[in-house]
């Protein structure tokens, strides 16, 4: 690919993180009817997630493990833990899942891909990733 466009030296146009941090958000809320708000507003209804762990086909497939995830783990919360990288309709950032104030049990990768509402309806998860020059 060529273009005639001069090299740039200015940083990236910054990402909104409304949709992933809400996405985000969907597996620290603990009230049921907050975190179907959640996920309306970030996960799109053809929704397929994959991490090496975990799985889920649809919203409510998807509801149902963060119920068990957090039973399993109640004292544990979800962060992103680096900016977060796009293009197109794609974007991947770091996570970590653990107790607050503690290392982290769990962190690694999401890459995920905007539906055409601008709801996230395919993220796959990565264990020990990191997004290339950020802090994990």
């Amino acid at each position: 690919m060529t273009t005639t466009d001069p090299p740039t030296t200015d940083s990236p146009t910054p990402v909104d993180t409304t949709v992933i941090d809400a996405y985000l958000a969907t597996w620290n809320e603990r009230d049921a009817a907050k975190r179907a708000e959640l996920i309306d507003a970030s996960l799109g209804t053809d929704l397929w997630y994959r991490d090496p762990m975990l799985e889920a086909d649809g919203r409510e497939a998807y509801e149902a493990m963060i119920v068990n995830v957090q039973a399993q783990l109640p004292d544990h919360v979800m962060r992103r833990t680096s900016e977060v990288d796009a293009h197109r309709d794609v974007v991947r950032f770091n996570w970590a899942l653990g107790v607050e104030g503690a290392a982290p049990t769990f962190a690694g990768l999401d890459v995920a891909k905007y539906d055409a509402d601008g709801r996230l309806h395919r993220i796959i998860g990565f264990a020990g990733e990191t997004v290339p020059g950020s802090a994990a």
